[in-house]
């Protein structure tokens, strides 16, 4: 099999492949029915203009489908107006190992990441959860928006960003689709959300526990490394917390590693992960008052999950 038979995959046919509610009962499915996910390979490379970092994130199927993301993480290219993350997904068929189809890898993990939320959303946030609070003005914020939406009857949006032009920005191009705004009083806007969503690169807390109210749910997108933190501790002292994968937050999570550090929080105080959500081991929210917390770092099998949907999406195979 030749380069010339792999489908190359842009970010525009894989944004088009994954509609929301598709790729949320997708990701569902895969959590449901589990994939083999040996732990993610971190590379520091040292680069002419410093570190970089190089992920491989392989996953597979016992019956089905393999497939590897690669990732290159460039801090540096902040400076050259470039984003600092970009990669590709290499997707096999599981018969016989034969390379299908080679996916622009930043669309497909901004959906997967926004996707994860969702599926945590549906199981987790009230019903009626009406207000979302966006906190974060990255290319996660308006996935986040639209996810969030497509399992709960989101109308009013708020987004609350260090940039206020970028947050302004951002609540323009929603303004037909909700009542949205763009918020300067973080305290003020999570106190009214009913799902507080956060993709920042933080590394203090910015949601203070304090400030949710009773029935809020909290979407913790960004602090993907232990020295990050996009809440306090008294969010998870409040909260009933889940995690998308044990690993992962136990290796990752900054904002629950740190709330631990404080001596405020304990791993086994952890209620499910998604996978346990998804085949019923556990049960998700205790009742209407309850304040729950999510919290996702990434797991590979998102990833594999949102590159099969694409794949069976263009193939036709339905």
């Amino acid at each position: 099999m030749g380069m010339q038979d792999i489908h190359m995959i842009g970010a525009d046919q894989v944004a088009a492949a994954l509609p929301w509610t598709a790729l949320v009962e997708r990701l569902g499915r895969v959590f449901r029915e589990g994939v083999e996910a040996p732990p993610r390979h971190h590379h520091a490379m040292q680069r002419h203009d410093g570190e970089a970092t190089m992920l491989l994130m392989p996953a597979w199927e016992a019956r089905g489908y393999i497939g590897v993301k690669m990732v290159n993480v460039f801090p540096q290219n902040a400076e050259h107006g470039l984003p600092a993350i970009s990669g590709v997904y290499l997707l096999s068929e599981g018969e016989h190992g034969r390379p299908l189809a080679c996916l622009e890898g930043s669309e497909l993990t901004r959906r997967r990441t926004a996707a994860a939320s969702a599926l945590a959303s549906r199981e987790l946030a009230r019903e009626d959860s009406k207000t979302l609070l966006v906190v974060g003005t990255g290319k996660l914020a308006p996935m986040l928006i639209e996810a969030h939406a497509a399992v709960r009857p989101i109308k009013r949006v708020r987004i609350w960003g260090r940039n206020p032009a970028k947050s302004q920005e951002l609540a323009t191009i929603y303004a037909d689709r909700f009542d949205c705004a763009s918020v300067d009083d973080l305290e003020a806007a999570t106190q009214e959300a009913d799902i507080v969503s956060c993709a920042t690169l933080s590394s203090e807390p910015l949601v203070c526990g304090a400030w949710l109210k009773p029935g809020a749910h909290l979407d913790l997108v960004g602090a993907f490394r232990p020295t990050m933190r996009e809440a306090d501790a008294a969010c998870f002292e409040r909260g009933e917390v889940f995690v998308d994968t044990y690993a992962g937050a136990k290796g990752e999570a900054g904002d629950i590693l740190q709330a631990i550090d404080e001596g405020r929080f304990a791993f086994d105080k952890i209620q499910a992960e998604l996978a346990e959500l998804m085949r019923g081991d556990k049960p998700g929210r205790s009742g209407p008052e309850a304040i729950t917390v999510f919290k996702s770092v990434g797991a590979s099998l998102e990833d594999l999950a949102a590159a099969i949907e694409v794949w069976e999406q263009l193939e036709g195979r339905r």
